[in-house]
């Protein structure tokens, strides 16, 4: 390329956005790592970890519009002033699929007994999940991408994984004539 040529804008690969997701990751890796180290110092009577295990873990989905997003669960949590807590209930894995005529909810709820498992739907876009057996604490409140018919909800609960469907809401446009008045 000659010094006179424009220089051509290179467009990104994926493998550029998974670049950037990553050094974003490692960032936020350093920053929870360095705040620990600013805690005070662990020991036996400062963390109880047989009382209150520590589970953290995220998921990564590529949107529509090619934006990454992160999904955490788990326990640990960040509060409004950065400091970073246990909670006693963790955060279950949750998927939702959306398809041409329901919803599917895929929660992920290890180690509960299935009668010990609630759904309620807070309204018609608006559900919680929780559940909790022996040590095992899992809540988590979820707003679906679209209104949906509760009274069809069916819920299967196997292997540690629940799945709830939903039928769509059904949108009935109704037509309507419209007289024209006489001037």
């Amino acid at each position: 390329m000659s010094e006179h040529e424009p220089e051509r804008k290179r467009r990104k690969s994926i493998f550029d956005v998974f670049d950037d997701l990553f050094k974003e990751l490692n960032e936020e890796l350093n920053e929870f790592m360095n705040q620990v180290w600013r805690m005070k110092p662990f020991t036996e009577e400062s963390i109880d970890i047989s009382r209150k295990p520590i589970v953290y873990g995220f998921r990564i989905e590529i949107g529509p519009d090619g934006v990454p997003r992160i999904y955490e669960f788990g326990n640990v949590r960040r509060t409004p002033r950065g400091r970073v807590t246990v909670a006693e209930e963790r955060e279950p894995l949750v998927d939702v699929y959306e398809e041409e005529d329901k919803i599917r909810v895929v929660a992920e709820l290890p180690g509960v007994d299935e009668d010990k498992i609630k759904v309620r739907a807070l309204d018609d876009k608006r559900i919680v999940i929780e559940a909790s057996n022996h040590s095992r604490k899992y809540r988590k409140e979820l707003e679906l991408p679209v209104e949906v018919d509760v009274d069809s909800a069916d819920a299967v609960y196997k292997n540690g994984v629940l799945e709830i469907t939903f039928k769509k809401k059904s949108v009935e446009r109704k037509s309507k004539e419209i007289k024209i008045k006489k001037s």
